[in-house]
């Protein structure tokens, strides 16, 4: 559970706390010095971290040469870098990665947002929500490079409402398969991705 205060001081204004939460417990870490590193697909085992300079030892051996995700966002290192050394500390600071983290999650949502038409019913929140979350993990989204990717601009409304109205321990993992689901959920159902496909027949 990410504390209130630290997503009222650091997380992007543009999301709803509860939004915030969320994608930090579908697509991020508990811990702000997790370091995930992955190489045509595979996990690779990287030691774990207690310090920000081992973190950030482990960030610069791989960054260039794998994927390499950082923090409670697991936000994408090396966006932007051209060296290891312009790797910067603040990657594994808890308010500056949920700064940046968040920031690009929004504008990966609003890019989703952009492609469903920019919808304005709160019904097709969770279905977008879904999508971003997928994009975030694998860095694409219809073919487009979402970290790359100009923003579509603040513009865009994302349909947030609706999230809050469903209890944070419902939320967990998108509902278990066999428990009800609140309506506002029940979208995610028909999402073309699905984490969990358990209460889909396992395909």
């Amino acid at each position: 559970m990410l504390d209130a205060a630290l997503i009222k001081e650091c997380a992007d204004p543009s999301l709803k706390p509860a939004i915030v939460e969320q994608f930090v417990m579908a697509a991020g870490s508990a811990d702000p010095l997790t370091v995930t590193v992955k190489s045509g697909g595979r996990l690779i085992l990287v030691p774990k971290t207690t310090s920000a300079e081992e973190a950030m030892a482990i960030v610069r051996q791989y960054a260039g040469h794998a994927v390499v995700r950082v923090g409670l966002t697991q936000f994408p290192a090396g966006i932007g870098a051209k060296e290891p050394a312009d790797l910067k500390p603040n990657l594994v600071d808890a308010c500056q990665n949920l700064r940046k983290g968040t920031a690009m999650f929004a504008k990966v949502l609003r890019i989703v947002a952009k492609w469903y038409g920019n919808p304005t019913s709160k019904d097709v929140f969770p279905q977008i929500f879904e999508d971003a979350v997928y994009a975030w993990k694998t860095g694409e989204f219809e073919g487009v490079s979402v970290f790359q990717a100009e923003d579509p601009g603040i513009s865009v409304e994302v349909p947030q409402q609706g999230r809050e109205e469903v209890p944070a321990e419902e939320e967990e993992a998108g509902a278990r398969p066999g428990e009800e689901q609140p309506e506002a959920a029940q979208d995610v159902e028909r999402a073309k991705i699905r984490i969990d496909l358990s209460r889909i027949g396992g395909n």
